[in-house]
């Protein structure tokens, strides 16, 4: 079983941040992911609201960068995955991961957030065969196709600017009589020819057979429904708390994120959060980034007024 003073469960910005700067502190941090540094934002092909990066920065190049300022600072990375989480009967904290258990004096939950499916009629069925999350991986094998993109937000329209360089046409679905995304974004794929938006509606059918898929079926709020030809769908309906895995160990709000107080801390001693898995969470990088180096103060001093 490995040891740590602050073991921190997810490599996100929140997470990268937050084992930089208790490492810093001169903690035992140990960061457990399951997938590649960065979380999320991996999948993002540009990021443009991120300090410290005028150019902006691609997702995939800036999770490398914070886990190796972590690595620079002195914490470790384990991949696995958290299964539960536990006091131990010494008062550290026990991890159940898949692979490794691991005890820490202090645990920072910084999981995030996992994409929502729709919920339609094939969409499970053709995930990988035209079903996607991710325009920057998935993109190019749409060349001159036609694709849909469900959403309205951040990462909706954010994607679909990328799938107009591939795409011979995109169709973004949303159901809110307005986009949601920052205006930045709408100005990315404002005026771009092979790009159009479809308000009040929503996609209700991912239609396909063994080749993957031909068609949506869009309903609009007014009851009407009509076919569109795709060859890709593009899911980005909204983030969901990754806290499943926790079990009541905390407690959480009525969205099913963790409740922390000014500090960071949650409902138990020891255990904090940080990013959006929290309750009140922003959503931005930036945030995610300065919850993380408060959560890893707060820990450090909880720390310190233990018994080593």
């Amino acid at each position: 079983m490995r040891e740590a003073d602050l073991a921190i469960i997810g490599a996100g910005v929140a997470g990268l941040t937050a084992a930089a700067a208790a490492a810093r502190q001169g903690l035992r941090v140990l960061v457990i992911e399951r997938m590649g540094a960065g979380g999320q934002v991996i999948n993002v092909e540009q990021i443009d609201n991120m300090p410290g990066f005028a150019k902006g920065i691609s997702g995939f190049e800036l999770g490398p960068e914070l886990q190796e300022q972590a690595e620079t600072a002195g914490a470790e990375f384990m991949l696995d995955t958290v299964l539960g989480l536990a006091a131990g009967q010494d008062g550290r904290h026990v991890l159940r991961c898949e692979g490794e258990d691991v005890t820490a004096r202090a645990v920072l939950v910084a999981s995030g957030s996992a994409r929502k499916k729709l919920g339609v009629p094939g969409e499970d069925l053709l995930e990988g065969r035209g079903v996607s999350h991710c325009a920057s991986c998935d993109g190019p094998l749409f060349r001159k196709q036609a694709v849909c993109v469900a959403g309205g937000g951040d990462s909706a329209f954010g994607e679909a600017a990328v799938l107009a360089g591939h795409a011979s046409h995109v169709t973004i679905v949303f159901p809110e009589d307005e986009p949601r995304a920052q205006p930045y974004l709408l100005d990315a794929v404002h005026g771009l020819p092979n790009v159009a938006w479809v308000a009040k509606s929503r996609v209700a059918e991912i239609i396909g057979d063994s080749t993957g898929v031909t068609a949506v079926r869009v309903e609009a709020s007014d009851g009407s429904a009509r076919e569109l030809p795709v060859q890709g769908v593009f899911v980005y309906a909204g983030l969901q708390p990754d806290t499943g895995f926790l079990g009541g160990a905390v407690q959480l709000d009525t969205s099913g994120r963790i409740e922390t107080d000014e500090a960071l801390r949650t409902s138990v001693p020891g255990i904090f959060a940080a990013g959006d898995i929290r309750g009140g969470a922003s959503y931005l990088l930036v945030t995610a980034a300065s919850d993380g180096e408060a959560a890893a103060l707060s820990a450090c001093r909880y720390l310190n007024e233990q018994p080593a």
